[in-house]
């Protein structure tokens, strides 16, 4: 039997989503979890895709097979919730069709970053970037709009990360300004999929334009060039979030 899962985490602790030796991972913890409820057996889960050290997810997405026809979708649910450490928690469970993928599936995908340009605030230190200074916010928004679109993000991705496609499309991006803090800002990026590093290495040019070291159209060139070399560097992992993944 297929389950399907949505569930969240706080990535401080964790070497990222993914199963490493040696190291504690989200993916490591859920199957510990499915292990101990399977009798020992060993449960492999497929999510909708990794999440690098220290980035969180609200909606994370993933599928395992597991017979055990006596326990329901919100029993299992439960039982993982149980066994979880408290950064991880399962917010829903279904039963899906044997074919479905939480990979392969995948329509579309939202990230979010969370950027504090006001004074350092140790209590969201692991949560939103402490940037703590103004940006330029404006140019940010122009800047934005020129990676909307169909393009090869070569320039975006890892420098040494080999792919025969490096075309994606960002469907959407958006600049919301925190009516409570004038010094918060979330940008959102809505797409069909994102290269490993992707949205961080697009944050760190998007600071750099707002640090007035580029202007908002240098991303056209960016994306021509196919160079790693040509983007800013990569972002920090805490202000980063998987918002959600849309099948």
């Amino acid at each position: 039997m297929r389950y399907f899962m949505t569930f969240s985490y706080d990535g401080s602790r964790y070497k990222g989503y993914q199963k490493q030796p040696k190291e504690k991972t989200v993916q490591g913890e859920i199957e510990k979890a499915l292990k101990t409820i399977n009798g020992g057996k060993k449960v492999t889960i497929h999510a909708s895709g990794r999440t690098d050290a220290g980035v969180h997810a609200f909606n994370q997405k993933a599928h395992f097979d597991l017979e055990m026809k006596h326990i329901t979708p919100e029993k299992l649910k439960d039982g993982l919730n149980s066994l979880l450490p408290k950064d991880i928690y399962i917010k829903d469970m279904t039963i899906v069709e044997d074919d479905f993928h939480a990979r392969f599936n995948v329509k579309a995908k939202e990230y979010i970053y969370i950027i504090n340009m006001g004074e350092y605030n140790p209590i969201e230190k692991d949560y939103v970037y402490q940037y703590n200074k103004k940006l330029d916010v404006v140019e940010i928004e122009r800047a934005l709009k020129y990676l909307e679109g169909t393009h090869n993000f070569k320039s975006f991705t890892k420098a040494d990360e080999e792919k025969e496609d490096y075309t994606r499309t960002i469907v959407k991006t958006n600049l919301i300004r925190d009516i409570k803090n004038v010094n918060k800002i979330t940008i959102s990026f809505l797409g069909t999929g994102f290269l490993r590093y992707q949205v961080r290495n697009m944050m760190g040019t998007l600071i750099e334009i707002g640090e007035g070291k580029r202007k908002s159209e240098d991303i056209i060139d960016i994306l021509k060039a196919q160079d790693r070399r040509k983007a800013g560097k990569t972002a920090a992992s805490e202000g980063l979030y998987l918002k959600d993944v849309l099948y």
